[in-house]
């Protein structure tokens, strides 16, 4: 697959737990720091604090091959219980000239939550592109290896995001705490 194809990932997991639940953890954005080895810390880049279309984040990455970087994210979607979704870009330039019009998103990432039984299904969805990102680094030094930089981004959004998925699950399972 080639970049401005969009490629795109999805997982999923079923949890014990009502939707309600589950919408806490997924919509706590610095949550994912504690379960994905990619991404170190997040924070709320607004005064409302709290996921609302229009709010914005940043998001501080770690990669072995890339070091360290900064991104902004949009979000763009909210449906209580049901959809969490942004934007990703790279307002510092970091892939080359600064883009901060979530309109070019260097990635797009996503929370769907559907009951099913006597708890939820979470996926987890990802697409890469079409905005620079550090995969486009690579492929701008190697252009006849596109296809497999992007198989090995994927296949590491894939377990990163599993990781996420396992935590939040097993975070969501947990008993409640007394009150």
């Amino acid at each position: 697959m080639r970049y401005a194809e969009g490629p795109r990932v999805c997982c999923d997991v079923y949890i014990e737990a009502d939707p309600s639940r589950v919408w806490g953890l997924v919509t706590d954005i610095g949550l994912p720091a504690r379960l994905s080895p990619e991404l170190q810390r997040a924070e709320w880049l607004d005064s409302a604090r709290r996921p609302a279309v229009g709010a914005c984040f940043a998001g501080y990455n770690r990669h072995r091959m890339i070091g360290e970087w900064r991104t902004v994210s949009h979000v763009v979607e909210l449906e209580e219980r049901r959809v969490f979704g942004w934007v990703v870009v790279d307002p510092d330039g970091r892939y080359g000239d600064p883009v901060p019009d979530p309109a070019k998103p260097m990635a797009t990432w996503r929370f769907e939550l559907e009951p099913e039984g006597t708890g939820t299904r979470l996926r987890h969805l990802a697409r890469i592109g079409p905005g620079r990102s550090g995969v486009s680094l690579a492929i701008d030094r190697a252009p006849e290896r596109e296809e497999e930089f992007v198989a090995v981004r994927i296949a590491e959004l894939r377990t990163n995001m599993e990781s996420t998925l396992r935590g939040l699950k097993a975070l969501a399972e947990e008993a409640d705490p007394v009150h």
